[in-house]
């Protein structure tokens, strides 16, 4: 990819009249006057041409276990180096990461070839792009995701799903594996609450579960995305696609702009009960309570993945199967 004075120029954007160009990553697509940023931060205007002035500047670089991600059908027990951009297209009120999603946190450049040397060295599975949105960083993560699939490792997304279509299929090939958030299934939430539209991330998850493996995150926030309906409309869409995606839901904490409440375990239990009569999958988040952290098998109820925190301390799965009763069990690197 051709690098510009003051970075890359990007994927995904058509020049328009009077010296604006427009950007085609996410659907917002921003247009822009000389010398402006986009809403995510990581695409502005220079001189008639997009550039990605966020091309490789990393904020954190974490060697982390691929559950925390959360990835639970993933290569278990594996760990993988973790790596995320400044900036968001979302502007979520409740952001968990809201110190480098909305926010100008310190980076250092690593190049994509040095991404997967890193990777390497630390014995990671491969590389994970995360913390912040890591879709606005798409020119950075297509190179690194080639130098990784070059060096024999895996390439993981943690996104919201807020991208169009022709630069998520772009993408796909590349990617081993993907958590999306969910934030709810509201379309008023997610105008009010995270400045974006319903309809693409489901549309990103409907795309990228034909092509590689996904595990859905809802963030439950008492008062907001807890109630049955929201949990029921979730189990759903995701069970009419394929019950066999795993889904997490995670316990919110107050920060950033929301001072509610952080969520009961009452909360994830009742959305657990609701989701395990569709699903076959279904897991809590950010809770020391173990119950809801294994993986049962669908077909004879026992434990084929036993989980201590983010630690694996026992494994059931061959072939992606259970080694009691042979029943598949969506576990990719077993």
């Amino acid at each position: 990819m051709k690098t510009v004075t003051g970075g890359h120029i990007a994927a995904h954007w058509e020049i328009r009249d009077k010296g604006r160009v427009q950007c085609l990553l996410c659907p917002f697509e921003c247009l822009l006057d000389n010398g402006k940023t986009g809403i995510c931060g990581g695409k502005r205007n220079i001189d008639g041409s997009l550039i990605a002035i966020n091309y490789g500047l990393t904020t954190s670089v974490n060697l982390d276990p691929i559950e925390k991600k959360p990835l639970y059908h993933f290569h278990p027990g594996s760990t993988i180096l973790s790596i995320g951009p400044n900036g968001c297209n979302f502007g979520c009120l409740f952001c968990q990461n809201y110190t480098i999603s909305q926010n100008d946190a310190p980076t250092r450049h690593i190049a994509p070839d040095e991404a997967a040397l890193m990777a390497k060295q630390v014995g990671s599975v491969g590389l994970a792009y995360t913390y912040a949105e890591p879709l606005i960083w798409f020119e950075y993560v297509m190179d690194a995701s080639k130098a990784i699939r070059k060096a024999g490792m895996k390439n993981v997304l943690v996104t919201n799903g807020y991208v169009n279509p022709k630069p998520l299929e772009e993408i796909l090939p590349l990617i081993d594996a993907m958590n999306i958030d969910i934030k709810s299934m509201d379309p008023e939430f997610y105008k009010k609450v995270c400045h974006g539209k319903l309809a693409p991330v489901l549309e990103t998850v409907r795309r990228s579960i034909m092509k590689t493996h996904v595990e859905i995150t809802n963030l439950v926030i008492p008062g907001y995305n807890d109630s049955d309906e929201m949990f029921e409309k979730l189990t759903d869409f995701i069970a009419e696609l394929n019950p066999q995606i795993p889904l997490h839901f995670s316990r919110y904490h107050p920060d950033y702009k929301f001072s509610a409440p952080a969520t009961p375990y009452e909360t994830l239990v009742r959305a657990v009960g609701i989701a395990r009569k569709k699903l076959k999958f279904v897991y809590t988040g950010n809770v020391s309570q173990e119950k809801y952290n294994q993986t049962i098998c669908p077909g004879c109820g026992k434990t084929v993945i036993k989980r201590d925190g983010f630690s694996v301390v026992s494994v059931a799965v061959k072939d992606g199967k259970c080694e009691h009763c042979g029943c598949g069990v969506n576990v990719v690197g077993l």
